[in-house]
């Protein structure tokens, strides 16, 4: 029952995968010497036959023949070698055949028990190394199970990947049998276990994704030359082409979107801004601030200080982005601290080129201006940026007044 057992064990290990041969017989030649050495003590004088294919082994004690046994371990008396009628003289080597039954019972439960801790550690291994390779590779699998802080899946051999909660984009749930691609960002061991982390919200996420759908990126056309993410937010890639026939953008948005549509979906809707790359920093500012526009750029010669730039007040809202969101972006693009200032010099002349209502009050009805301070139309050019209709309506005037007021406010700045 117990050698049953015992090459059962055997059997296991000999059909693993991803193991030579070589290896195998060694590891099971040493399981073998460690329980020989426990049993008789020393494991020095035997020698072990692994048959792989047969899934059984042979094992050889070699005795020393001498007059007296001083160690009954390496020597055997010369008498007890001829009791079977042999010619044994001192000095000669004898061979005894050990049979797995002269273990014991409890002696084959050991070897099975090391046998399928060692196939256990190898398996471990083998995963291990399987990933450490495919550290930075798209990872496509089905989710196996949901927590509240990490999300199990597991890959066609069965094999255990974890994406934590905080490697997931925001806001993004999953569950049971859920495809999910993510990136593989790292692999571990944990308590002699390989811990295999994903992500979705790592940089090179996205970068794998533009590979997988734009040919000209995986072909080696266009090149990535930086990602930056605010995952569930916003995200800005840089891209440069190394053929002047192909348009870097264009080739990443594809006809009508259709290439980074699907991108877009799979990041669940996060906005991306493709930029062309460029080695001038002032251009590349300009690229990554777009849609704002740039008054001026001064750049400090000390690397720890802030890029400034300047910007008509209405280009600031835009440069900045919501939250703060396309200057962060544009920051980390470029590797330096941006921060966005106000043209003094434009808005002064804004300033000076506009005029108060109030300066209208010979030619406006009070009550007229009032109306329109009311709803925030402090001056000529704040009433006349805006819709006639919208402003007869908000500020509940006829459109009669309303024209009269534009044509009156127009005259102002006609010369």
């Amino acid at each position: 029952m117990e050698k049953t057992a015992l090459k059962d064990a055997f059997s296991e290990f000999k059909n693993l995968k991803n193991i030579d041969r070589a290896t195998m017989a060694s590891v099971l030649e040493e399981v073998f010497k460690s329980q020989l050495a426990k049993t008789y003590g020393t494991s020095d004088n035997f020698d072990v036959t692994i048959n792989i294919d047969k899934g059984d082994c042979e094992i050889i004690r070699n005795l020393e023949v001498v007059e007296e046994v001083e160690d009954p371990a390496t020597q055997i008396s010369v008498e007890e070698a001829n009791k079977n009628g042999d010619d044994f003289e001192v000095g000669d080597d004898f061979a005894e055949v050990i049979s797995l039954a002269s273990f014991g019972r409890r002696g084959i439960l050991n070897l099975k028990q090391n046998l399928q801790g060692r196939i256990m550690d190898i398996e471990k291994a083998n995963v291990f190394n399987k990933y450490q390779d495919k550290v930075g590779e798209l990872f496509t699998g089905e989710v196996y199970q949901t927590w509240a802080k990490e999300a199990l899946m597991m890959d066609e051999e069965e094999n255990e990947l974890h994406l934590p909660k905080m490697e997931q984009i925001p806001n993004e749930h999953f569950k049971k049998k859920d495809t999910v691609k993510a990136i593989i960002k790292s692999v571990e061991m944990r308590n002699n276990t390989p811990y295999i982390t994903l992500s979705r919200v790592a940089d090179s996420f996205l970068e794998k994704l533009f590979e997988q759908e734009v040919p000209e990126i995986y072909d080696g056309l266009i090149t990535i030359k930086k990602v930056v993410r605010i995952p569930g937010e916003r995200a800005k890639v840089a891209v440069e082409s190394y053929d002047e026939r192909v348009d870097p953008i264009g080739a990443c948005i594809g006809v009508k979107g259709t290439r980074i549509i699907g991108i877009v979906r799979e990041l669940r809707n996060e906005n991306i801004d493709v930029i062309q790359w460029t080695s001038n920093k002032q251009l590349l500012i300009q690229r990554a601030l777009a849609p704002a526009k740039i008054s001026s750029i001064v750049i400090s010669a000390n690397e720890e200080e802030p890029i400034k730039v300047f910007m008509s007040p209405d280009e600031v809202k835009k440069g900045i982005g919501r939250g703060g969101c396309n200057i962060r972006l544009a920051s980390m693009l470029v590797g330096r601290e941006i921060e966005v200032y106000r043209d003094a010099t434009k808005q002064a002349e804004e300033q000076e080129e506009d005029v108060l209502l109030s300066e209208f009050s010979d030619v406006i009805d009070q009550w007229v201006i009032d109306k329109l301070q009311s709803i925030g139309c402090d001056t000529a050019k704040n009433v006349l940026a805006l819709d006639p209709a919208d402003v007869a309506h908000r500020a509940d005037l006829e459109d009669e007044t309303v024209e009269e007021v534009f044509r009156i406010l127009a005259s102002e700045f006609e010369d």
